[in-house]
């Protein structure tokens, strides 16, 4: 019989996921990391990438279907025909939600870090700054002028 035995289980390979069981393995820990998604093979699984909007039957949009399954992934841009194949129903997979909170999640190896829309917005000294300042959370271990150059 397999030794099913663990130091760690780690549920979701989203960044926070992922990073986790970097971390316990590098550190010698015996890590499961359970996945629930597909592996989304870079560029050859992007089924919509290569195709415009008149191609899809509702050119791109969302269609009553989609906003009565997905109630909250409707609030904002991401419910759509084009990339709809990418995230969890909302009906099948609901979530308590005590004041709005706009999560969507993706069933895929990665989670939500495949999801970020490519786009990469530049920092800045607030950004760092704003923890120590208004006294929440934990402060960043670094400042702007730490990153400044790689901006340039």
């Amino acid at each position: 019989m397999a030794d099913n035995t663990y130091d760690a289980i780690v549920v979701g390979s989203g960044i926070s996921g992922g990073w986790a069981a970097k971390e316990l393995t590098e550190k010698g820990l015996k890590v499961l990391l359970l996945e629930r998604g597909e592996d989304i093979k870079h560029v050859k699984d992007y089924k919509s990438a290569n195709l415009d909007p008149w191609q899809f039957p509702h050119r791109g949009g969302r269609t009553q279907k989609m906003i009565e399954d997905y109630p909250v992934l409707k609030r904002d841009y991401p419910l759509n025909e084009m990339n709809l194949n990418y995230w969890a129903n909302d009906k099948d997979c609901p979530y308590t939600e005590v004041k709005r909170f706009d999560w969507y999640r993706g069933y895929h190896v990665g989670g939500r870090s495949l999801m970020w829309g490519r786009q990469s917005y530049r920092l800045s000294p607030m950004d760092f700054e704003a923890n120590a300042k208004d006294g929440i959370a934990t402060d960043w271990p670094i400042r702007y002028d730490d990153l400044a150059k790689w901006y340039d």
